[in-house]
């Protein structure tokens, strides 16, 4: 499938990419770059419903005090040093 792609200031830097031999074409890099934006949006989504199951927990009533997290990191704290 063609593309054509507005890159602005970082088609200098595609080209740099290109020429510095980095990669083998714009398409490289550019299907590099789509790939990190893939990855990024996927740990996002996963950051999202990792937080969406602790607000859950909360409404549920689901907490722990401060100091039982506190006491909790404090222990793995020492093992790690250990």
């Amino acid at each position: 499938m063609t593309m054509t792609v507005e890159l602005g200031g970082l088609e200098a830097v595609v080209e740099r990419l290109v020429k510095e031999g980095r990669y083998g074409s714009k398409s490289e890099v550019l299907r590099a770059g789509v790939r990190l934006v893939e990855e990024h949006e996927t740990r996002l989504a996963e950051l999202k419903a990792m937080l969406q199951v602790g607000i859950d927990e909360a409404d549920r009533g689901d907490l722990i005090a401060i100091e039982e997290v506190e006491a909790m990191l404090a222990e793995r704290r020492q093992r790690s040093v250990a």
